[in-house]
């Protein structure tokens, strides 16, 4: 076998790309971190003052490499770390499952709300569901992460949704991945039907709940859809 002699220069290059790459995923990696933590609190302390748990599963997930790669290529992108941190804000994701929608509001007003928090977008497709019937509160925020270099804000996509959204969502994904996003018809409209079950079913549970709690109010919608600019800073800044 013909044995290919590689530069040792090019050799030094591809692994110094490797670290940049693996740096600037570290940051995400951290602020996803930061934002778990910061929930995983207001969740003790909810539990604590008012025995209830308003967050039935927290989950995250950092892009691969890969999955990056390709978003950046598909997108047009240019391929320098500030133009990604920039134009892709779903690099580090944190997803929190509630039992009932206006836990998923209270939680999200509460995270916001913290002095060290930025937001750059909201999308309330609770309020406002998509075509397809999703429902989810979708919000982008940026953390301090601080390093031996300096302080870093870091953009977050956080989603907040019920039991029911997340199993409903969960099925939507694995139909369309087996029928490679060609699904047939009869089954889109069957995944509607089940979307408006799931609404109902979160709707139900919810009366239930304030009846039981002895509360009559009804959750609030989260603020009105907001884009800021991606450099929006903490309240504090």
């Amino acid at each position: 076998m013909h044995e290919v002699q590689v530069d040792d220069s090019i050799i030094r290059l591809a692994r110094g790309l490797r670290d940049e790459m693996q740096q600037f995923l570290n940051e995400y990696r951290f602020g996803m971190r930061e934002v778990e933590t910061k929930l995983e609190i207001l969740r003790d302390d909810f539990e604590h003052q008012h025995s209830h748990n308003p967050i039935e599963h927290l989950s995250s997930r950092l892009k691969s490499m890969d999955s990056l790669l390709d978003k950046i290529q598909r997108r047009g992108i240019e391929p320098s770390f500030e133009a990604i941190r920039r134009e892709i804000t779903d690099i580090a994701g944190v997803r929190v499952t509630c039992s009932f929608v206006s836990d998923a509001y209270r939680l999200f007003e509460l995270l916001i709300g913290q002095d060290d928090v930025g937001v750059i977008a909201v999308k309330d497709y609770i309020a406002q569901p998509k075509g397809n019937g999703y429902k989810s509160l979708h919000a982008i925020i940026t953390v301090p992460v601080f390093l031996p270099r300096g302080k870093v804000h870091v953009p977050v996509e956080v989603q907040f949704r019920t039991i029911a959204m997340d199993f409903w969502a969960s099925l939507e994904h694995k139909i369309y991945y087996k029928y490679d996003k060609q699904v047939p018809q009869e089954l889109l409209d069957e995944l509607s039907a089940a979307a408006f079950t799931a609404s109902d079913l979160d709707e139900r549970m919810e009366r239930l709940h304030r009846q039981i709690r002895g509360s009559e109010s009804s959750p609030q919608p989260a603020p009105p859809m907001r884009e800021l600019p991606a450099s929006s800073e903490p309240h504090d800044a």
